[in-house]
């Protein structure tokens, strides 16, 4: 996409012009090229390589306050395609708070966030990556089989043109490496995983260390017991704890709000969590996983403070979930399809002072989560109840692997009572350190 960002620069220009010749009020048009090779491996042996390139542009237009888009292929017919958008939003019902971003919203110079690699990254290269993590997971003692690892390579970005002058477009690399492993035999049989996915290649964790950290995950989670059901501290692992900031993010998104369907939504500038807990939102981190210099209408977001010392600061808004709201965009406008919506960017949670093995020592006995399943989270309520693995905590110390067994609590007490640790990475778009619940329910045998 970088040679020919100016080619798809020109094809959505060309869409915002056969619009207005339509009869359009207003239009913008997207272009995005996705580019990815991927490979798989099991047992020392290629098992697939995928390859895949798609281009693709939508057209959004307004015709006083009805709105439609469509989406098509770059080869298409721009007045074929403008005629046809004009002609279905001729016929939408009234859309009171949609539109085009206030011209003075608009981003007018562009960071360089250093978002792409200009290295020259095979198939050959990742087959290599892939082969090595598994061959360093196998050799764990205790790993009794692979589930197959695989690296990956892609690039994509986006182009923006709207009828009121934006122009921009911004382009990323990402790389991944994982590798998944059986530890154990017949029914005594447990699975793990590791990864690292960066923006450049280089940057990824060397493929030796994600095969080891895979195959000791593995071998940890060998003859767990059950547990009785009682009250105990929790502690999530930064995997999990990701997680629970993304339920926080979906329950400060504008659209939930607007739609009530949060249960934080009477909650602006109020307390929902302890003032341990601040949440900071950045679009602007350089080689950050989820940074861009503009939003999905051309806005450029400024570092936000989300929730500070606890207190709800900010909701995440796009244009028309703004106007719904009452308050402007935040420059979290998020392309999905044809439509906009809001989304968080590079988010993360602040780090506490205590280490995580500092938390596990003073909580004496509790249950460290390294994984949840199940879809038991109530978004409306924050009801919180997964299913859950992990390790017993005895005498402050990591003691045994526990399984089968059910947490909950909600949302709204987890968050006012969470105490955060100091190991936060924030080589992910959502980071979360480690995070003590000090009491939730587990339900076992």
């Amino acid at each position: 996409m970088q040679n020919d960002a100016q080619s798809l620069i020109d094809h959505a220009a060309a869409l915002v012009e056969a619009a207005k010749r339509a009869g359009a009020d207003a239009s913008d048009a997207v272009a995005v090229r996705q580019r990815s090779t991927s490979i798989q491996v099991r047992n020392g042996k290629v098992e697939g390589t995928d390859a895949s390139e798609a281009d693709d542009m939508s057209l959004r237009v307004f015709v006083g306050r009805k709105v439609a888009s469509i989406s098509a292929a770059t080869s298409s017919n721009p007045d074929m395609l403008a005629a046809r958008a004009v002609a279905m939003a001729k016929v939408s019902p009234d859309d009171t708070f949609n539109g085009l971003a206030d011209a003075d919203r608009l981003a007018t110079e562009f960071a360089d966030l250093d978002l792409y690699d200009k290295s020259d990254v095979t198939a050959e290269m990742l087959t290599q990556d892939a082969l090595e993590a598994e061959a360093a997971a196998l050799e764990v003692e205790g790993v009794s089989k692979s589930s197959g690892a695989g690296a990956s390579a892609g690039v994509g970005g986006m182009v923006l043109v709207t009828s009121h002058g934006f122009q921009g477009s911004y382009q990323g690399t990402r790389f991944g490496c994982s590798v998944s492993v059986i530890a154990g035999e017949g029914t005594g049989m447990e699975r793990d995983y590791d990864y690292s996915s960066r923006l450049f290649y280089n940057d990824l964790d060397r493929r030796s260390e994600i095969g080891r950290s895979a195959g000791e995950r593995a071998v940890k989670r060998l003859n767990p017991r059950k547990m009785p059901t009682q009250t105990v501290p929790i502690i999530f692992d930064p995997r999990v704890s990701r997680g629970i900031l993304g339920h926080l993010n979906s329950a400060i998104n504008g659209a939930s709000v607007a739609r009530k369907s949060s249960f934080l939504q009477e909650k602006m500038g109020k307390q929902i969590a302890n003032d341990k807990i601040t949440i900071i939102d950045d679009p602007n981190i350089v080689r950050g996983q989820a940074s861009r210099p503009f939003d999905g209408e051309g806005v450029r977001g400024e570092k936000l403070t989300m929730v500070e010392n606890g207190v709800l600061q900010h909701w995440y808004l796009s244009t028309s979930i703004g106007r719904e709201l009452g308050l402007p965009t935040n420059g979290r406008g998020a392309r999905g399809g044809t439509s906009v919506g809001a989304s968080s960017t590079n988010v993360w949670m602040q780090p506490g002072e205590q280490s995580p093995d500092e938390i596990i020592k003073a909580v004496g006995t509790g249950f460290y989560v390294t994984e949840v399943f199940g879809q038991g989270v109530d978004m409306v309520t924050g009801e919180y109840s997964r299913g859950a693995s992990g390790f017993w905590i005895d005498n402050g110390e990591i003691a045994f692997p526990v399984s089968e067994v059910t947490i909950a609590s909600n949302l709204k007490d987890m968050f006012m009572t969470m105490v955060p640790a100091n190991d936060l990475d924030r080589n992910y778009g959502t980071a979360a350190p480690t995070i003590l619940v000090p009491e939730m329910t587990l339900a076992g045998s």
